[in-house]
């Protein structure tokens, strides 16, 4: 009878142990889900900014890609800057490491997009698709209609470079240092870009 107590109590320990061990695994790791680390923040932010900065970018492609639809003279003036934004949106996308314009055809420069054409690569069919950056652009580039003075398109388009340099300047506050230099060097190229536009405007 002894004997017969003393395993009914072994029996009943092992049991609770059991039990206990199990609740504890529980509650270390079925209590819900983990807090993100202060890294898993940052790195979600960095790539919120990537994605906002790439499609203001992409955002003014289109907009250079409906003012060439609408306007083909203005392709040889208009081609070289398109292709500048292109490079960028590219870069903004991939966190780019380096100066976009290292990426940049030749005649992106400021005084080649006014003095006119610079061979095949100036020429109205270098203008390809704006999805070819990789970025969908938002809808408010494309939806309003582009004015029918090539002038007036011109103007409107260097309204919207700012618009886009303005909106890049301000992401510096919220960038990593690396990602923070490749946002102060397009919102350069975009400040002298709507001067060329609007003095093209001008002429």
């Amino acid at each position: 009878m002894g004997r017969t107590g003393t395993v009914g109590r072994r029996a009943l320990l092992a049991a609770g142990a059991g039990v206990m061990a199990s609740a504890g695994c529980t509650s270390g790791t079925g209590g819900g889900p983990r807090e993100p680390s202060a890294a898993d923040l940052a790195a979600r932010a960095e790539a919120a900014l990537r994605r906002r900065s790439a499609a203001a970018s992409a955002s003014l492609l289109a907009r250079y890609d409906a003012v060439l639809a609408a306007h083909p003279p203005l392709g040889t003036r208009l081609a070289p800057l398109r292709a500048s934004v292109a490079a960028h949106t590219k870069a903004l996308a991939e966190g780019g490491t380096g100066d976009p314009a290292a990426s940049a055809p030749p005649g992106d420069g400021t005084t080649a997009a006014a003095d006119g054409p610079r061979g095949p690569a100036a020429s109205p069919g270098a203008a390809a698709p704006s999805g070819s950056s990789g970025v969908r652009p938002s809808a408010p580039a494309t939806a309003r209609p582009v004015p029918a003075d090539p002038a007036a398109a011109l103007r409107e388009l260097a309204s919207a470079v700012r618009t886009t340099a303005d909106a890049h300047t301000a992401a510096l506050l919220d960038a990593p240092p690396e990602y923070a230099r490749l946002l102060a060097s397009v919102a350069a190229a975009g400040a002298a870009h709507a001067y060329l536009l609007t003095e093209g405007a001008r002429g």
